[in-house]
């Protein structure tokens, strides 16, 4: 239950006022119930004619000692005698029928004010229950354009997927459905028992006994349920795992006719869960039958003890009020069970909320200062002596590197030398462990990461666009772009003839990564995007290596432009891309091993010179 708390200290004070209100008419609720079934005992009294309203003839003057318990019964007792006498007044003026009439008719209002104010009491949970859900996406969704790309080389794509949709839902039906049940039911079982207490102590002592022995044995299995259900959400994540696998390598799958292979691993892991499942559905179906057994042997001990109290000589409790006494009892079995099941709901959502909280608590390493520069780039970008892990071996080793503002540098070298990664630590996609990375000798971890990535355009050797039209992929970060803009950056791209031969042009949806796109159409795409926002500072990371020769030559045209009067770091494969680059630095196992112009390097007996011939070969 302390973890329940946490959870509501966290999600719920933004929507404390429909707590609250909901509290307020629970109160209400829990008034206009004792009342309202307070008029079986008149109409019990009347139709089988005990005989003790016309014995009842003085009224009783009520004192209350709030602090003792005997003054609250006896102020109960004097309350109950006065209405008995009045009752006997009015039978003995208007007659018997008149009177039961009257008491059911008491009985129907207040029970319309009963239902009514039940139902406002579960209303106001409904912002609270929706708001706190779709704020705890909200969070994951911030979350995760917050977290470094480190966190996601170490997390499968299809779990945080399942976290998303899977765990929120589980959140959702679990926790935030139980709100209704964790507030409304304790007020209630409250409110019912002091009401027992002051009808009959003794019984409901017999009650106060019995609710504990249940509530453990409840807990004992919730705790089981927890485990089983952290387990199920696990096997979730791992099926979303293999279906977001499935759907990106599809075309691979069907090349190799592994689609037999790929059946049998989704089912394997598939009736793993539905085991899983099925343990934990047993446990939760346990509830019901469980409480309705103790329940019953609840009721049948109290309706074994009252009878012999009533029988008794000294009898302390009177036959209609024991039938009002029992209808109270059986209102409190209602939430009791109620609270039973919210147990397990309960243990089920809070093993979701485990794994939630694996985003929603992991720490970002890569972080604003507190009092960030502003950022200008007038004279050079420098790499200071930088070393780089993304575990335990070294990726780049002690490198030097200086960009002067309106050069073009070029990164080549077999693939694993560390180009990417030293590309990667320029918008702080990653941190180095040693060394600095500056800008005009400002280290670039003293800029916010806005301020930083605002001043550069990347173009990846993937390009990457999203499911919509081709204005937004172009305009994609680019705030109040307008059409003229876009048009220019398309054309500059040697975009705009292909984007006008589309059936709706610039509004044509490009499908889910651009499918509908060919590889040459989707760069110029990526190209126009990075030609838009205009940075001084460009990215271009084997741009041209995925493309055929024409491709190439269209992208490589737009490069060129896209690269006039920028300052640019080219990752090169293909050597012929980059000859007229101002300086060509040569990397093997994370150290630059050689630099210099093209005609430079060729002329030495080193990798450069290797590579050439490789590639002329």
């Amino acid at each position: 239950m302390k973890d329940f708390i946490q959870v509501l200290r966290r999600f719920v004070p933004p929507y404390k006022g429909y707590l609250l209100a909901h509290i307020a008419v629970t109160l209400l609720s829990a008034f206009f119930t004792l009342i309202s079934f307070w008029g079986i005992i008149p109409i019990l009294q009347i139709l089988f004619q005990t005989g003790e309203v016309q014995e009842v003839l003085t009224y009783q003057s009520i004192h209350i000692d709030w602090l003792s318990f005997s003054s609250w019964k006896a102020a109960v007792d004097s309350f109950q005698n006065n209405l008995d006498c009045y009752l006997a007044e009015l039978i003995r003026l208007r007659g018997e029928l008149f009177v039961l009439i009257m008491v059911c008719l008491y009985v129907v209002v207040t029970t319309i004010f009963r239902t009514g104010v039940m139902y406002l009491s579960s209303y106001f949970l409904i912002p609270l229950r929706t708001g706190v859900v779709r704020d705890i996406r909200n969070q994951i969704n911030k979350k995760i354009l917050a977290l470094p790309l480190a966190f996601f080389s170490e997390e499968r794509k299809g779990d945080i997927m399942a976290r998303i949709s899977g765990d929120v839902n589980e959140i959702e039906s679990s926790i935030m459905s139980s709100l209704d049940m964790l507030f409304k039911n304790p007020i209630l079982i409250f409110f019912y028992l002091v009401a027992m207490l002051l009808m009959s102590w003794q019984l409901t002592v017999l009650v106060l006994v019995v609710i504990p022995v249940v509530a453990y044995i409840i807990t004992v299995i919730g705790k089981n349920l927890k485990r089983r259900s952290a387990q199920g959400q696990r096997q979730w994540g791992q099926l979303m795992s293999q279906i977001e696998e499935t759907l990106s390598g599809l075309r691979i799958i069907k090349a190799f006719n592994a689609e037999e292979k790929i059946v049998k691993r989704f089912q394997k892991d598939n009736e793993t869960f539905r085991r899983t499942t099925n343990k934990i559905f047993s446990r939760q179906q346990l509830a019901h039958p469980l409480s309705e057994l103790l329940g019953t042997l609840t009721v049948a001990f109290v309706i074994g003890y009252g009878g012999y109290l009533i029988l008794s000589e000294h009898s302390s409790i009177s036959g209609p009020s024991f039938i009002y006494y029992l209808t109270i009892f059986y209102m409190l079995i209602n939430p009791t069970k109620d609270l039973s099941k919210s147990v397990y709901a309960i243990q089920k959502g809070l093993a979701s909320m485990d794994r939630v909280d694996k985003i929603l608590q992991a720490e970002s390493t890569i972080t604003d200062p507190r009092h960030p520069q502003p950022l200008h780039f007038d004279r050079s970008i420098r790499y200071e002596n930088i070393s780089f892990r993304y575990r335990d071996q070294w990726v780049i080793k002690n490198v030097d590197l200086e960009i002067p503002k309106g050069k073009t540098v070029a990164l080549v070298g077999q693939s694993g030398s560390g180009k990417s990664t030293l590309a990667d630590l320029l918008p702080r996609f990653y941190d180095v462990q040693q060394g600095k990375i500056t800008i005009d000798d400002t280290d670039i971890r003293d800029f916010t990461t806005h301020d930083l990535r605002q001043y550069m355009g990347i173009v990846n050797q993937e390009a990457i666009l999203f499911n919509d039209s081709f204005f937004n992929n172009i305009a994609f970060g680019v705030e109040h772009a307008s059409m003229e803009q876009v048009v220019e950056a398309a054309r500059i791209a040697n975009a705009y003839e292909f984007i006008m031969a589309s059936e709706e042009g610039f509004d044509t949806n490009i499908g889910d990564r651009g499918c509908k796109l060919s590889g040459g159409q989707r760069q110029r795409i990526s190209i126009a995007r990075a030609v838009l926002k205009n940075p001084p500072i460009l990215i271009l990371d084997e741009a041209t290596s995925a493309l055929d020769t024409e491709s190439e030559r269209l992208v490589q045209d737009a490069l060129e432009k896209l690269m006039s009067h920028r300052t640019t770091l080219i990752i090169a494969h293909r050597l012929s891309t980059i000859k007229n680059a101002d300086i060509i630095c040569v990397m093997h196992e994370g150290e630059i091993v050689e630099r210099g112009t093209h005609n430079e390097l060729t002329k030495r007996n080193g990798y450069y010179r290797k590579l050439c011939e490789m590639q002329s070969f």
